[in-house]
Order: C-alpha cells, then structure tokens, then sequence
C-alpha cells in the first residue's frame, strides 16, 4: 500500500482504496488503514527507521533544520475561545473546538514549521467502546443534573493526538543538610495514682540529634514523559497514565489518517523546566537515603544536567468536550487503556434534597433514642 498524492500546491497525502478507491482510515481495532465503504484493510508497512533523540543543546542554539514543515495538505485550525491549535487532514473537519466545545469559525490556514514528532503511540481503543464508556462515566455521576443524563445519550467522542515531550538528562547534585538520630531521655513528670494522689511518673521521651551532612550523588533520567498541552489540565492527563511507551511507533503520517492532532502549547524549554521539577523529586529522595540515619533535613541542592536529549511524540485520547448551562467540560478516554478521566456539573437541588434527608434521619435517630 502506498499514499497517493493529487499534483499542486494544495497536494494532500492520502491512502486510497485499492478497492473502491475511497479513503482509508486508519482503524484502531487491528491497528490498519481500513475503508470504512468495502471494508478492505491494508497494513501499515513497518519503519525501517528508529526512533531518535534531539540534541537539547542543539534546539536552544536553533540549528538548522530542526523545525520542519508540516505533511503537505495538512491544515490547522485555532481556538478563538481557548486557544488550542489543532491539525488535521481532509476529509476530517473541525466544526467545534475539541477541548472547549465552542464553535470554530475561522477559515483552516497552512501549518506554521515545527519540530516534527519523532514518534506516536497509535490508537488502539475503539471508537465505539469509548462512546459506551464515556457515555456510562457521564450518566452514572451522583448528584448529576437530570438534563446532564439526556445529554450523555446525545454526546460522542473524537479521537486527537496530544503532544508530549521526553527527556533523558544525566545529573549530579552537590547537596547540604543534616542527619537526624533518635535517642531516649527519661522524663519525670507530676501524675495521679489509682487513688487520685499526686505522684511523680517517669516517661521516655524521643529526641533527635542532628549531624551536618553534605555529599554528592548522580542519577540517570530516561524518558520523562511531560505533556506539551495546556488545553487539558495536568492533573487530568496524569490520571490517564500509564501510557504503554514500550509500543512507540515511528512517526508514519497514516497513523493520523481520519484523525486529529493538536499543536503543541510547550515548547521544550518550558517542558524541560517542568521536567527538571520531576527530577528534583527523584534527586531529593536520592538524598534523603544517601544522608541516612531517622530524619534528614535538606538544605540546598545544586545540580548540574549533561547529555540532555528530547522527543517529541503523539499520545492517543478520545476527547468530549460538552457544554452545560455555558460552561464548558472535558471528559478524556485514554484510548490505549479506556481509563476515563473528566469533570462534570453538579445539581444543587439534589445535593440539597440528600441533605435535607440526612437532617431528617439524623433527628429522627435522636428522636428514637430519646424514647428508649
């Protein structure tokens, strides 16, 4: 199977049926490229290429050729109202906003150049099981407005590729602090007997003795995986973990075909700082056992990072975004797992119902125990 491309500027890649001659999709069940009209599948020919790691170094000195165009056709789309940018192919189109629901209305525009991912994590979830479970998330809340259980029968998911970056660093932390070591004193104290006489008692009491402490240790990170995205917020996209890494595919536009694929909001200096964030918690615990003893106290750390490289890779989620009385809610599906994360609006006559039966049963428990 190869991609055809129609002549011209506005040349787009595209995989046509060898049978009918329609667009293949690519197909999460099976993972293939399949016509949704005869049913006909194609396999996506393995990469002879591998994955490879950017030069950190080299990003922040802007060498050539790191930013690239977008696939030729591909056209992008942005958020007037929270501003996601979001790419995709024709014949997929971008009526609303995938993260905020709202209308998009401005004509698509030519992709601006980026680093290109290096790999994507395909979609393996269907789309119909993530209909069934995002449906069941939304409909079984409590407390969920009785118009919210109506619109869960109405609402669909579409299937977006969120931008991510890895990094690997090499680091060695210089540190200060101090080791703490229990010890026991006997205290004497002023207490009563079992015949309410003052006596004097005797107790243990713990104490700590603190030793300055300082050293140096190193640590390898390998694939600190940071979300390039502000569209949807960090808690949520941590909840979606664990993502099946060990799977990445090298980057092949035919795993995009009949979906989405949003612009990343982080470059890889901003996500490097936050991924600097993750390796001080490591470095820190490093410490703490390096120090030793029953308590640590760290005072200051310096660490220094060499054979910094990134990557940039798609992770896979069906994405509802749904509005409610004018606001806007998200409900995420990772489409590797079906681990659903989201938010939902609450009904404050049924939370105020519930707790007017919980008044009534609490009074009438007092009730009846007055009459015992």
């Amino acid at each position: 199977m190869a991609a055809a491309d129609t002549s011209g500027t506005s040349k787009i890649r595209r995989y046509p049926c060898p049978g009918c001659s329609a667009e293949l999709l690519f197909e999460p069940k099976g993972g293939c490229l399949t016509c949704p009209y005869c049913g006909r599948t194609e396999q996506i020919p393995a990469s002879t290429g591998e994955v490879q790691e950017r030069s950190y170094l080299d990003y922040l000195d802007l060498k050539p050729g790191l930013l690239q165009e977008t696939e030729t056709g591909v056209l992008e789309v942005q958020c007037s109202s929270c501003g996601a940018s979001v790419s995709f192919t024709p014949p997929v189109v971008a009526g609303q906003c995938d993260f905020c629901a709202s209308p998009i209305v401005a004509q698509p525009a030519v992709p601006s150049p980026i680093l290109a991912p290096e790999s994507v994590l395909p979609f393996s979830f269907p789309q119909a099981r993530a209909s069934e479970v995002f449906k069941s998330w939304l409909g079984s809340r409590w407390f969920a407005p009785n118009a919210l259980v109506r619109l869960a029968r109405q609402e669909g998911v579409s299937g977006i590729y969120l931008p991510f970056w890895t990094f690997d660093a090499h680091t060695l932390s210089h540190y200060t602090g101090e080791r703490g070591e229990y010890y026991w004193e006997t205290e004497t104290y002023q207490g009563r007997d079992e015949q309410g006489r003052n006596v004097a008692k005797t107790r243990q009491i713990r104490k700590t003795l603190w030793h300055p402490a300082a050293g140096q240790i190193e640590r390898w990170f390998d694939d600190v995986l940071i979300p390039a995205t502000r569209s949807i917020p960090s808690t949520r996209i941590k909840s979606l973990e664990p993502w099946d890494l060990n799977e990445l595919k090298p980057y092949q536009p035919a795993y995009l075909s009949g979906f989405k694929a949003q612009r990343y909001q982080i470059d890889p200096k901003e996500g490097f700082e936050d991924a600097k964030q993750f390796m001080a918690l490591l470095i820190t615990e490093d410490i703490r056992q390096d120090i030793g003893g029953d308590e640590q106290r760290v005072h200051q750390v310096a660490t220094a990072y060499s054979a910094i490289t990134f990557k940039h890779l798609l992770l896979p989620v069906w994405i509802s975004a749904y509005r409610f009385q004018d606001r806007a809610y998200q409900v995420v599906v990772n489409a590797r797992t079906g681990e659903v994360q989201g938010e939902r609006p609450y009904s404050l006559l049924k939370i105020s119902a519930f707790m007017v039966f919980l008044i009534l049963i609490f009074f009438l428990f007092i009730l009846l125990s007055q009459q015992q």
